[in-house]
């Protein structure tokens, strides 16, 4: 019988020669598709960054608790992102969604808050998709082009650009007032007087009007504070269904009510009013695809879709990620991604899906570059940083990935999940370090960083809408450590504590290791279990495995235990040594992180083993010389 070992190198081999494989075992060429290095993608609440206010009021205005700009991405502060190892950046909540603060002065309408979540509103319930947020500009009047000077500030600096499109749903009170001329809004067109029509971008509820939820547990929106909206009414006849399907014409609080769903041609009860992809299609490429949709007739709003998309490619957008991804037709992707690749064949799609048996669906027919890995590694990291997870988990996930590796995108916060130095989760961002190696060496998938991250920010601020753990994306919020790192627009971290200054050098050698190995776009082996079985000391606790592209050969060992040091021989098996061409003697490994702990490796009798002294939550990533 082979060994685990055996197993995992025969099947990731592959990942060195350029190639995938299907679920149905069939191989796939995606040499093109892989880069040469990492790609880092660095994700920016962008009304948040700049913010240099500390009041932190809950339910405070924009002049009280302050709001970032487009501006505040200064020269100064995209070279400190570059250098601390980003390819991409995500500029969340740019395209112009619903809020309360008041800009009819700019010709721009009010909006109610007894349909926005917060007061500067969610990011993901879209008034206006061509165009961008007010609350980013300096002159809202000429807001679109200071987000087009962003865009070459940031190509300048060495980065692409990402933005969201959120296709489930849009705000409930969308205009799309800025829609060029020759096309239409979403539901510009639409019967109202019926639930359902292929045609339609919306789905009604004729014969009754919007209700706004009945609040529980006092909540109130804007806490309270007066509002000539905010009455508890909001006009809407007939009601439209809320984004997450609720078909009630009061939503529940807990839905989504601030969004309506964006109907793709699916009817309530599921049949669709599309051509549906032959399975053969999985294996096809973007050019195929393009050219399947063609001359078919496909429903208004993907056509809507496709027109912003390109709209904004043609602004330098670099690529997109599209939220909830998973609530939209498939065939939906394939339509929009294969126009998007034909237009920019670079660019860089990433979305959501959380229902891991749907990866291979949206990836190969859907023509998604990368998927969040939320579901399997990044929960299983998270329980490993709580302290009751177990490090044997994560070769049980990669296993169930080996043909679709490189398509999911690992992250250990985004603005959905919590603050890893929250209470609510590991109260200690140090905790995360060994995580954050393991996430960022493990696979050929890009890294994601949230901007706070590297410096430990807790998410404490109570901002309004929502509770502390999330740095929060309904209010206008300062973010502490973030603002200590700005030093008042300097970007040099000069107000930060010596622990924040520790922690973000941590990730700037990391990630910049990352983004300069060639041993990470190539093949993986696990040597846990082996070293479980065969080392006295290792356990659980710790994890090992070792990467290498042709001559270059990483060995990666993390401590997830706070309080608890390791000594122990890292060994590594036989079919390794073999597959690294390596003879009896002793190896010097350079240690790559923080270069202080440099070792040997001795080989003897088609064996290796590594003296090693791990610290508390260290890791160390040994680099064999070529």
């Amino acid at each position: 019988m082979k060994s685990i070992l055996s197993v995992i190198l025969s099947s990731l081999l592959l990942a060195s020669c350029g190639q995938e494989r299907h679920a149905d075992g069939g191989p796939k060429d995606i040499t093109a598709m892989k880069k040469p290095h990492k790609a880092v993608v660095y994700q920016v609440f962008t009304r948040l960054f700049g913010n240099t206010q500390t009041t932190n009021k809950p339910w405070g205005t924009l002049e009280e608790n302050g709001v970032g700009k487009f501006a505040d991405f200064t020269p100064e502060a995209l070279r400190a992102i570059r250098d601390l190892g980003v390819t991409h950046i995500w500029y969340t909540g740019v395209p112009h969604h619903a809020l309360v603060t008041d800009y009819s002065d700019y010709g721009i309408s009010p909006d109610d808050p007894d349909v926005i979540k917060g007061r500067a509103g969610s990011p993901y319930a879209v008034k206006d998709y061509y165009n961008v947020n007010p609350d980013l500009a300096t002159d809202p009047a000429n807001r679109l082009e200071e987000f087009r000077a962003l865009v070459r500030r940031t190509h300048k600096a060495g980065m692409q650009v990402i933005i969201d499109i959120v296709p489930n749903h849009v705000a409930r009170n969308y205009e799309g007032a800025t829609t060029p001329e020759g096309s239409q809004p979403f539901g510009a067109d639409d019967d109202t007087s019926v639930a359902y029509r292929p045609d339609n971008d919306f789905y009604y509820i004729p014969g009754e009007a919007f209700r706004v939820p009945e609040w529980r547990d006092g909540y109130q929106p804007l806490g309270g504070q007066p509002h000539p909206l905010a009455d508890g009414r909001y006009d809407e006849d007939p009601a439209r269904w809320t984004g997450n399907g609720s078909r009630l014409a009061q939503p529940d609080m807990n839905d989504w009510y601030e969004t309506i769903k964006v109907n793709y041609g699916v009817s309530p009860d599921g049949a669709y009013a599309f051509d549906t992809l032959p399975g053969e299609y999985a294996e096809r490429d973007v050019a195929a695809h393009q050219a399947f949709w063609e001359g078919r007739e496909v429903p208004p709003s993907w056509q809507k879709f496709r027109d912003i998309a390109l709209f904004w490619i043609g602004l330098g957008v670099d690529g997109f990620r599209y939220d909830m991804a998973e609530m939209v037709p498939v065939e939906f992707w394939s339509y929009l991604n294969s126009g998007i690749k034909a237009a920019n064949p670079e660019a860089f799609l990433m979305a959501e899906v959380y229902n891991p048996g749907l990866y291979r669906e949206y990836i190969h027919k859907g023509k998604m570059d990368y998927l969040y890995d939320k579901v399997e590694l990044y929960d299983s990291l998270k329980h490993i940083m709580k302290g009751y997870g177990w490090t044997d988990h994560i070769p049980v996930v990669l296993r169930g990935q080996t043909d679709i590796e490189h398509h999911l995108l690992h992250f250990l916060e985004n603005h959905d999940e919590q603050r890893i130095a929250s209470p609510e989760f590991a109260g200690d961002a140090r905790l995360g370090m060994p995580a954050m190696v393991v996430s960022a060496t493990l696979t050929t998938s890009p890294t994601m960083v949230y901007f706070g991250q590297e410096v430990g920010e807790p998410g404490a601020e109570d901002a309004g809408f929502g509770k502390p753990s999330r740095t929060s994306i309904f209010d206008y919020i300062g973010v502490p450590h973030h603002q200590r790192w700005m030093n008042g627009g300097a970007f040099d971290g000069g107000a930060s504590t010596d622990s924040e200054k520790a922690l973000r050098d941590f990730y700037s050698r990391l990630l910049n290791f990352t983004v300069g190995s060639r041993a990470l776009m190539g093949a993986y082996a696990d040597i846990h279990y082996y070293n479980k079985e065969h080392t006295p000391g290792y356990d659980h606790r710790v994890y090992s495995f070792v990467r290498w592209e042709g001559s270059d050969r990483l060995v990666i060992v993390s401590n997830f235990e706070k309080d608890r040091s390791y000594a122990f021989d890292l060994r590594l098996p036989g079919e390794l040594i073999r597959e690294w061409g390596l003879s009896d003697g002793t190896y010097p490994l350079q240690e790559m992180l923080y270069g202080n702990k440099s070792s040997q490796l001795k080989v003897a009798g088609a064996a290796g083993t590594v003296a090693l002294e791990l610290d508390p939550l260290e890791s160390l990533i040994l680099r064999l010389p070529e």
